[in-house]
């Protein structure tokens, strides 16, 4: 008898166009992993997909989306050498970018999950080998499943293009999911924090998690004159940018000499707008980030359990209340979003 299991998909785009389906459950073939999945969290990414205002390509509907998930392997298919069933698990972001530099077919042709690969918001999924990446011991599944997209960008940003030292200074700007693992890793290796929100009770949480500058943008619109101040005039050695479009002449302004801006975001706009004198005279670097590969996963994994951080988390949702969990997205959570998935179906038997 074909076992079944219950996934989100979409019919066309559109949150008005998500809905829950029953179907097959897949099996694995030569070196893939059939993964019961616990828990998935949202990214900005997975609302521009839903309303197909991301993907050049539009995928081949029904789609599921989400990008995000941690799971546990429940079967495995021939071949199979990295993992075993009962291992926890979670998936790169990037299916191909493995280490080193981004294969060169990635920007025109990524494999990306949750857009144009479907997506994880569904009850099992099948896994190369080569995607799975080994979930930190010291978190729940919930917590694992904030980490591919948002904490990797940020471990990618500080750590592996921007080699951060103890001792820097490190502005974020926000308090979403990419900002507050920022906040959380540059604090870890022993660096000084400052995060720049328009939310004065969003910045004392920021300063509950250990951030030691605060910058409220709604009462200092030109937020880089007191960045400036709180750096002693020095500047920062690694900003991320998240909100894009003419917020970059203010990131420009408050970097230090030979610091890096990390462009990750562009809430504001897609367009960079900045001044080429401040960058020139400070010898600075813009390094385009789009979250990470493999092997930089598995070492953020590893820094998370030494560490001992734990992802901050807004809210859970049910399964059943995806839907929901995409609207409080648009709010703009306070961390990540997370919808747990559990429909009470029986555990998969092989």
């Amino acid at each position: 008898m074909t076992q079944m299991m219950k996934r989100w998909q979409l019919s066309s785009f559109g949150a008005e166009n998500l809905y829950i389906a029953e179907v097959p459950l897949p099996e694995p073939g030569h070196n893939e992993l059939l993964v019961k999945v616990s828990a998935v969290s949202l990214n900005y990414r997975d609302k521009l997909v839903l309303d197909g205002k991301l993907l050049p390509d539009h995928p081949r509907m029904p789609f599921t989306p989400v990008s995000d998930m941690a799971g546990v392997v429940v079967a495995i298919g021939p071949g199979v050498s990295r993992f075993s069933p009962g291992n926890r698990v979670t998936g790169n972001f990037w299916t191909q970018w493995l280490e080193g530099d981004a294969p060169e077919d990635m920007i025109r042709h990524g494999r990306s999950l949750g857009g144009p690969l479907p997506g994880m918001l569904t009850e099992y999924v099948v896994l190369h080998e080569n995607v799975a990446v080994a979930s930190p011991t010291s978190l729940s599944d919930e917590e694992v499943s904030t980490l591919p997209v948002a904490a990797l960008t940020a471990w990618f940003a500080l750590v592996e293009t921007g080699k951060l030292r103890k001792g820097q200074r490190v502005l974020v700007q926000g308090t979403g999911g990419v900002a507050l693992a920022g906040l959380q890793l540059a604090l870890a290796l022993g660096a000084e924090v400052t995060v720049i929100s328009r939310s004065e009770e969003r910045l004392q949480r920021a300063k509950a998690l250990g951030a030691s500058g605060l910058i409220n943008t709604s009462m200092a619109p030109e937020w880089s004159k007191q960045a400036a101040e709180l750096s002693g005039g020095d500047g920062f050695d690694h900003i991320l940018e998240l909100i894009g479009g003419d917020n970059l002449r203010q990131s420009a302004d408050a970097l230090a000499p030979g610091g890096q801006i990390s462009q990750i975001g562009f809430l504001k706009s897609s367009e960079m707008i900045l001044p080429a004198l401040p960058l020139m005279l400070k010898r600075a670097v813009i390094q385009g980030i789009t979250v990470g590969h493999r092997r930089a996963f598995d070492d953020l994994c590893r820094a998370v359990d030494r560490h001992q951080i734990k992802p901050v988390i807004d809210k859970i949702y049910d399964f059943s209340d995806a839907r929901t969990a995409f609207t409080h997205l648009e709010r703009g959570p306070f961390g990540k979003i997370v919808i747990h998935i559990d429909s009470g179906q029986p555990v998969y038997k092989p």
